[in-house]
Formats: structure tokens, C-alpha cells, sequence
């Protein structure tokens, strides 16, 4: 393995890196996007629970307990609640974008990998392969042995740009579709949640007719 390594010259060792900072995220977001982490099951049963205006305030005690995306949007929510359902709805699709960006967060790192990782590695092939005909063209081609052989090490950094590349991005894709798969879940979530609650509060507020006189 550290012959591959050191064959592949020094654009060998930027792919390392490279395949280290992607493995990284890769790690990082798998951690950060559980489904419990994000959508806590305590908070989506308080949500189911939640009916009337008596049950806000225990809802409000599990999203502080459970910290997460969905537990900080219905912490939104219920601060607005006396606002119209309009603005309410506003002032959650703000918290949402901010929400979305740190699930985002790092794989736009897998992005650039996705990119620059076979471009790292042709970039180190056209180096070996300039070097490998520098050193043919003073010694002289005498043994085709060793030009294929040449030929093969300058061809490692391809390789090894694939081999990162490819993982990184069936990692980006998955992460990307289990982001959106996320936010729909929440935003049904608080739209079932909003229109129990302005529902209630509609019947609460409805004018009772005054009897009409004879």
C-alpha cells in the first residue's frame, strides 16, 4: 500500500488528504442526519398528543429536553401562537431556511471532493506521465517493460481519484435526498400541529348569535 502511495508521486498524497476530509463528513453527517436526532419520537408523540392549549405547555417542556431541528421549529410555533396563522407560518419557514442549512452543513465539502478528486488525480497522472517520457527521453526507450510499468504508476492517482470520488458521491446524494426526506416530514408536522391549534382557537373565538327579539 505505501508503494502505491509513493508511486503515485505528490499529487498521491493531496488524494490522501483529500479522501480524508470526505471520509470526515461522510462520518460527521451520518451522525448528524439520524432520524432520532432530527425528528425525536418524544417530540412527534407530544405533537400527536397535542390537542388543545393545555397540552402546549408540556410539549413546550419536551422540545426543550430534546434538542434537535423539529424540537426549535415547534419552540417557533408555540412562541406565535397568538399571532395570525399567516405570520405564524412565516416565522417558521424562516426558522425552517436556517434549520435546512445546518443539515446542510459539510456536504457542500462532499460537493468539491466529488469535483476535485479526479481532477486531482488526472493532474497527477499527466505529472507522471510528463516525468516518465523525460526520463525515456535520456535513457531511451531499450526496455517497453519498463515504459508500461511507468505507464501503471502514473496511472495510480487516477485510480485512487476515482476510488474517492465515487464514494463521496453516493454519500452526497443519499445525505441531499435524506435532507429533503426530513424537512417534508417536519413541515407536515407543524402543519398538522398549526391547524389543530387554529382550528381550536377559531372555535374558541367564534361570537356566540344573540337571540333575536319578538
Amino acid at each position: 500500500m505505501w508503494e502505491f502511495l509513493v508511486a503515485g508521486g505528490p499529487f498521491m498524497f493531496v488524494l490522501v488528504l483529500t479522501s480524508i476530509v470526505s471520509l470526515t463528513f461522510i462520518i460527521e453527517r451520518g451522525l448528524a442526519l439520524r432520524h432520532d436526532k432530527v425528528v425525536p419520537p418524544g417530540i412527534e408523540a407530544a405533537l400527536d398528543q397535542c390537542h388543545s392549549p393545555k397540552d402546549v405547555a408540556p410539549l413546550q417542556v419536551v422540545c426543550h429536553q430534546q434538542t434537535s431541528s423539529l424540537g426549535r421549529l415547534v419552540l417557533t410555533a408555540i412562541e406565535h401562537l397568538p399571532w395570525p396563522k399567516s405570520d405564524n407560518t412565516d416565522s417558521i419557514q424562516t426558522r425552517g431556511r436556517h434549520e435546512l442549512v445546518q443539515l446542510e452543513r459539510g456536504l457542500v465539502v462532499l460537493e468539491i471532493v466529488v469535483g476535485i478528486a479526479p481532477l486531482l488525480g488526472l493532474v497527477g497522472t499527466i505529472h507522471g506521465l510528463i516525468t516518465l517520457f523525460g526520463d525515456l527521453s535520456k535513457s531511451g526507450l531499450a526496455d517497453n517493460t519498463v515504459l508500461a510499468k511507468g505507464i501503471a504508476i502514473a496511472l495510480n492517482t487516477t485510480l485512487m481519484g476515482l476510488l474517492i470520488a465515487i464514494p463521496s458521491l453516493v454519500a452526497w446524494s443519499y445525505y441531499n435526498k435524506k435532507v429533503e426526506s426530513l424537512s417534508v416530514e417536519m413541515e407536515t408536522l407543524l402543519e398538522d400541529f398549526l391547524r389543530r391549534q387554529y382550528r381550536r382557537k377559531g372555535k374558541t373565538h367564534q361570537p356566540v348569535a344573540e337571540p333575536s327579539g319578538e
